[in-house]
């Protein structure tokens, strides 16, 4: 059973990944109900918080059917990380994450995100900051190091489990790597495998099949598994590794009637929680992932991230569902 703090999250638990302008709650809605077992917020900026700014207040809301559910904040200075905590902590999420993992420029450049790994004294004291502020478990997402000349995440995970923190997640990937080439899970398996290191250590990085996932489970050791840019357009991924975990079969894929009714669901949400303006413009990055695959789908797709009425939308999405059901009907 994995446990960070008194939080218990069955046997292996498979992790939705904090992912800005992506893991809003409609986004976590459709995961939750597909299986994801812990989720967390788009990461929360802490001078944004302690600014009052709306677009970080936003980003606080959090519902009870999330549960359990971690508020993730980033930031380069230890009092304002502090004053953030201390309000992230009135929302009452079930615990903070603390962003040591972003490699984008615009937070690197500000000594956060992954622009802490080249400076391990100041991550400890931003996380003891932290610690100090709250009575809530504090977990930490973070990436090997900065490059492949300092990848020092062995002795990050001492040092942070030492000043408190309840789990680590560690992308398997440096912050020079950015996204791309493959995520390294060799040394989160030397992380998992230190005798010092007892709170649980989530792997993160690539993980998209359910073979995957097995693989990665009985290979490098970790206590689970943390998801991102795998369930974008797709949440049934969740429920799938969960059931070939189990049987070590597939479930069928989702089909086209499903795809189309998460889409929607996914849709009214954002819609619901955003207004129709931007809950409209904000799910145009979703479409293609929800109907990836499907033949001659530009046309739809152009009517979908175009179209600016909600009730147009869900018109374009009964077409598509209604087009491609005959399609299958016919070549079956």
């Amino acid at each position: 059973m994995a446990k960070i703090d008194q939080i218990e999250l069955g046997d292996f638990p498979l992790l939705l990944a904090p992912m800005e302008d992506v893991s809003d709650p409609p986004f976590r809605a459709v995961c939750k109900a597909n299986g994801a077992d812990m989720m967390y917020t788009e990461f929360i900026s802490s001078e944004g918080l302690i600014r009052d700014a709306i677009k970080s207040r936003k980003k606080l809301e959090i519902f009870d059917y999330e549960r359990p559910i971690g508020i993730q904040i980033f930031g380069g200075d230890e009092e304002a990380m502090a004053l953030a905590t201390q309000i992230v902590d009135v929302a009452n999420p079930d615990l903070v994450d603390i962003n040591y993992g972003c490699p984008v420029k615009k937070v690197v450049c500000k000594g956060a995100g992954a622009g802490i790994l080249k400076d391990i004294p100041k991550m400890v004291k931003l996380t003891k900051a932290v610690v100090r502020s709250t009575n809530l478990p504090v977990t930490v997402k973070t990436r090997l190091g900065w490059d492949d000349n300092t990848k020092n995440i062995e002795e990050v995970a001492e040092r942070l489990q030492d000043i408190g923190i309840k789990a680590l997640t560690v992308h398997g990937r440096t912050r020079t790597q950015m996204y791309k080439g493959e995520a390294d899970w060799t040394l989160i398996a030397k992380v998992k495998n230190n005798s010092r290191i007892n709170i649980p250590i989530f792997g993160n990085g690539d993980i998209d099949t359910p073979e995957k996932a097995l693989e990665y489970k009985d290979k490098y050791g970790v206590d689970g598994i943390m998801i991102g840019r795998a369930a974008i357009g797709y949440p049934w991924i969740f429920n799938e590794i969960k059931h070939f975990l189990k049987t070590g079969e597939h479930l069928p894929p989702p089909t086209i009637q499903q795809r189309a009714a998460v889409c929607k669901t996914h849709l009214e949400r954002s819609v619901q929680w955003k207004g129709e303006i931007i809950g409209l413009f904000e799910m145009r990055r979703h479409y293609s992932q929800y109907f990836k695959g499907l033949d001659h789908f530009k046309d739809f797709r152009m009517q979908l991230v175009t179209l600016d009425s909600y009730q147009g939308i869900l018109e374009v999405l009964e077409t598509i569902e209604h087009h491609y059901s005959q399609l299958i009907e016919v070549n079956t």
